[in-house]
């Protein structure tokens, strides 16, 4: 129990700090932020700074997954088009911008803009994870919903959604403005630029 705690505690302290100082913050650091007198208690738990910040990544994704799925169920349940783009994108950023909070985190969309190129992040066999199921459904729909763009501007302009939304969540959180009002702005936003016209040949 001892073990899980601490393991817990570095997550935390990670997450703070890489928000606040980038993926270079020394691990000696964390360790002490987490109230850890070993210096090596990053290592003994994470092995490294990459497995690190894949745990970090990976602390609150099951929460939002299962909210994720519950929005999804929503929209089919309710009649709506599990193809409409908005409803897709409330499904992807409202739990973004309240679960983790519901839950303790203050630095969480700051974590995850320093790291959006991380491996733990920016890999594509990330979306083929179990803990990703959501994720990877609504990036799917959203490709077959964008199916009028043609493809290499449709893969682009999905690729850029991440690096778009954690920016905007990072902003926001910065901020402190209300999260409901907020997900309606933010979701208007990326979904402009999915669907912006295509003014040129690809």
């Amino acid at each position: 129990m001892v073990a899980v705690d601490a393991r817990e505690r570095i997550i935390v302290a990670a997450e703070r700090l890489i928000a606040e100082r980038g993926v270079d913050v020394p691990l000696r650091d964390i360790a002490v932020a987490a109230g850890q007198r070993n210096n090596s208690a990053v290592q003994y738990h994470f092995g490294s700074r990459d497995g690190l910040i894949h745990a970090v990544a990976d602390y609150r994704i099951a929460d939002m997954e299962r909210r994720r799925l519950e929005l999804l169920a929503e929209i089919e349940t309710g009649g709506g088009d599990p193809y409409d783009v908005h409803a897709l994108l409330s499904a992807l950023v409202l739990p973004m911008l309240t679960v983790p909070y519901e839950h303790g985190a203050t630095h969480y969309a700051r974590f995850l803009d320093q790291v959006r190129t991380h491996p733990a992040l920016a890999a594509d066999d990330n979306l083929d994870s179990a803990q990703r199921a959501a994720v990877r459904l609504i990036i799917t729909r959203l490709d077959r919903a964008l199916r009028d763009i043609p493809e290499p501007l449709r893969r682009r302009r999905l690729r850029s959604l991440p690096t778009v939304l954690f920016a905007l969540l990072a902003d926001h959180e910065r901020g402190a403005t209300d999260a409901t009002d907020r997900a309606d702005e933010l979701v208007d936003l990326l979904a402009g630029m999915l669907t912006a016209p295509v003014r040129r040949s690809i």
